[in-house]
């Protein structure tokens, strides 16, 4: 077992390059089509040469894998498709030799059904200590044969499901994650036994899903919008839960990042005080088109929100759950057609990739923490999936007008000339690699000085050794309209230009590293290019 308490910076999470690895599409090491963690273990030196602080592993636990692993059967058990439990504490060994932290996933709103809870309730009946764990309901209607409220779900669909004695459960995802009721005081420890289990194992810190979901109010009202407090979103409860979990996360210096969707700044910074969370995901800043007034908005609204509880921000450009940047960025319309199941314009993979490229250099440079998902220093795009292999719940509970999230989770080229591209399978992955994936390989890429990789490994590079960067203060410069231009520490300057236009660097500086390639002498700014700057030696 690993030492639990590791001896580094005790702020280390407040300026980190955070790697997200989705296991299933990582690397396959034992070639059965499913990444596995022999496979990452294999590839720590990669995640090494890049230069990341730390990797947050999506749910590597025992699961049916119905919504890729976020519907848990046992929380202290990995599961087998991925490796063993004594796998995972060598993994996280290994990482730590190389200087990499690990992150776990917890999954605190529900369970699978196939959770030894949900079978025992399921054969308790109604009435019972076992049901009480859950979210257990007589229907309504003459017989029952309504669901006991109205509450949307997270994904299309339904959020209850009868049983064949008759009661309803609430699920507010698929049928198959049931949700725990967490006003039982059983559920309350056994996630703090988990946290303490996982704690114990080395890892530095954990990533919390749908944390702002727990809590209900047990009257399970109907949903009216627009009325607060919401009946299952950001209840004040949750705040006594992360309080708890702060106490024995501080035993083991380990640190928390919540997944909070909430549209008021006020509570979400209340999920950041001192005694609770350490960080939180910042969604605004992924969700934000390229325009630069909005960029700078969304950063703005960011920083403040953490202002008052002196919390860093993290910033994130893409993650297992949407689009990746350069499909995204591509796209200068982004409505969907639902009937012909195309988008009202065109991808423009260079255009996306150009400003992928730029997106790298403004995320790196912002103070506070960055998340690099798994494939985003290749530039991958979004992959198309054919029908007959999707496998997202998304997708079928939306009866298929939601493509669903298969095509930013398609396996990682690693070689180009070998087999599903270096995947490490013997048998066709899990999902299928589209035509020209090869293109985005590493090893081509690290032949590529101009590559997307080689900007990531430099940019990171950077990051670690420059002081300007990281956690700390930024200060806005005066800039042409259509151009983000900041200051960070030790005269450092990033320069992002979304205009139409071709702007004139700064006087007295010298580029330390740009984007894409600049026009004339080196000294203007093309459109979608980014560029950080220092102050020129003195003549």
């Amino acid at each position: 077992m690993a030492d639990a308490r590791p001896s580094h910076a005790p702020h280390w999470w407040r300026d980190a390059v955070i790697y997200q690895v989705y296991p299933r599409s990582f690397a396959d090491g034992d070639g059965d089509g499913t990444g596995d963690l022999a496979g990452v273990r294999a590839r720590l030196p990669y995640l090494a040469e890049l230069g990341v602080d730390a990797v947050w592993f999506t749910p590597w636990y025992v699961s049916p894998l119905v919504d890729g692993g976020y519907d848990v059967a046992d929380y202290r058990t990995v599961d087998p498709a991925f490796g063993t439990l004594a796998e995972a504490e060598k993994l996280i060994a290994e990482a730590r030799e190389l200087g990499i932290r690990t992150i776990v996933d917890i999954v605190p709103n529900h369970v699978s059904d196939q959770h030894a809870w949900f079978r025992a309730a399921l054969a308790a009946g109604p009435g019972s200590p076992e049901r009480a764990l859950f979210h257990f309901r007589p229907g309504r209607g003459e017989h029952g044969e309504l669901p006991p409220n109205d509450w949307p779900s997270q994904f299309a669909g339904p959020t209850w499901t009868r049983v064949p004695d008759g009661e309803w459960y609430l699920h507010l995802f698929t049928p198959e994650q049931p949700d725990l009721n967490w006003s039982h005081p059983v559920v309350r420890q056994e996630h703090e036994d988990v946290l303490r289990f996982w704690f114990e194992r080395g890892v530095a810190g954990v990533r919390i899903d749908s944390a702002a979901l727990l809590a209900k109010d047990p009257a399970l009202p109907d949903f009216v919008e627009g009325v607060d407090p919401h009946p299952y979103i950001d209840q004040d409860e949750l705040h006594d839960i992360y309080r708890a979990w702060r106490r024995i996360a501080d035993e083991y210096d380990g640190v928390f990042v919540g997944e909070v969707w909430l549209p008021d700044a006020e509570r979400f910074a209340r999920y950041l005080r001192p005694d609770e969370l350490h960080t939180a995901f910042n969604f605004s800043f992924l969700a934000c088109p390229w325009e630069a007034d909005r960029l700078r908005r969304s950063i703005d609204d960011t920083l403040a929100e953490h202002a008052p509880v002196g919390a860093p921000a993290t910033w994130v450009l893409c993650n297992h759950d949407v689009t990746r940047t350069v499909t995204r960025y591509g796209r200068e319309d982004t409505a969907f057609d639902f009937a012909t199941k195309t988008y009202a314009t065109p991808t423009d993979l260079a255009l996306g990739t150009r400003r992928a490229r730029a997106a790298a250099l403004l995320t790196l440079a912002l103070p506070g923490s960055a998340y690099l998902y798994q494939g985003e220093e290749l530039g991958l795009p979004e992959a198309d999936i054919p029908p007959d292999r999707i496998q997202d719940p998304m997708h079928f509970r939306s009866r298929g007008t939601d493509p669903g999230r298969d095509g930013c989770r398609v396996p990682l080229p690693w070689s180009a000339d070998a087999p599903h591209c270096g995947f490490g399978s013997d048998t066709e992955p899990w999902l299928p690699q589209p035509e020209g994936w090869a293109h985005y390989a590493v090893d081509r890429q690290s032949a590529d000085p101009t590559s997307m990789l080689a900007l990531y490994r430099q940019a990171l590079r950077m990051r670690g050794s420059l002081p300007g960067f990281g956690d700390g203060p930024l200060t806005w410069l005066d800039a042409p309209d259509g151009v983000l231009a900041f200051a960070r520490g030790d005269g450092l300057r990033c320069l992002v230009n979304l205009s139409a236009e071709v702007v004139e660097l700064p006087e007295h500086t010298e580029v330390l590293l740009s984007s894409g390639p600049l026009d004339g002498e080196g000294e203007r700014l093309p459109q979608d290019t980014a560029v950080w700057l220092v102050p020129a030696p003195s003549a």
